[in-house]
């Protein structure tokens, strides 16, 4: 029987891409279901009283320059240092939940992270936002427009809320089977999980 893992995250978080990208792993080998939370990491970190490894300087280094490239190698996935980083992702998190409403929703994810992830995008910048979408066929003018409506901006911040209640202190963080697991590096567990299964 097939499981469903909650996938918390943020465009803005290197580490919820990876998380990303393995899931998708996941789902073929083990048809893993994915059940995609988009919320906001600042409202999280603002709510926790947590804050980005990147607010230490030696910590964001180490973990940009050396601990996520090996990860990407380990998952055989790409990743791009983006230059922009950090940026404001809200618009992309209510994108998020536009592109959900519009019935675009993977396709509108895979190349919002591909552009931060793969790209070096600045899509902090609605021009580029545009352009990218665009790019992909998605209408970008339809997503943005819906990502403005009042209900998918409530819709967010009651997302956001939710993964505090849950005890998420930070993207990516996933739930299996009632169980929280934080981080992208936690994925073996997972992993685990889903073989025990078969």
């Amino acid at each position: 029987m097939s499981k469903t893992v909650e996938f918390y995250f943020d465009f803005g978080s290197p580490t919820s891409y990876l998380a990303y990208r393995r899931l998708l792993q996941f789902n073929a080998a083990y048809g893993l279901n994915i059940d995609y939370r988009p919320m906001l990491l600042g409202g999280v970190f603002k709510a926790t009283g947590n804050t980005s490894p990147i607010t230490v300087p030696a910590k964001g280094s180490y973990m940009l320059e050396h601990d996520l490239p090996r990860f990407a190698t380990r998952y055989g996935v790409d990743l791009l240092f983006n230059p922009h980083f950090p940026f404001n992702s809200l618009t992309l998190m209510r994108g998020a939940i536009a592109a959900h409403r519009l019935d675009c929703f993977e396709r509108y994810v895979d190349v919002v992270y591909r552009g931060v992830w793969t790209e070096g995008k600045n899509m902090g910048e609605k021009a580029i936002v545009i352009e990218v979408l665009s790019a992909a066929e998605l209408d970008a003018e339809a997503i943005l427009a819906k990502a403005a409506e009042d209900e998918v901006k409530t819709s967010l911040i009651a997302n956001t809320d939710a993964a505090v209640a849950r005890g998420v202190f930070g993207a990516p963080t996933m739930f299996l089977d009632g169980e929280m697991y934080f981080g992208q590096d936690r994925l073996d567990f997972v992993e685990a999980v889903l073989k025990a299964e078969e």
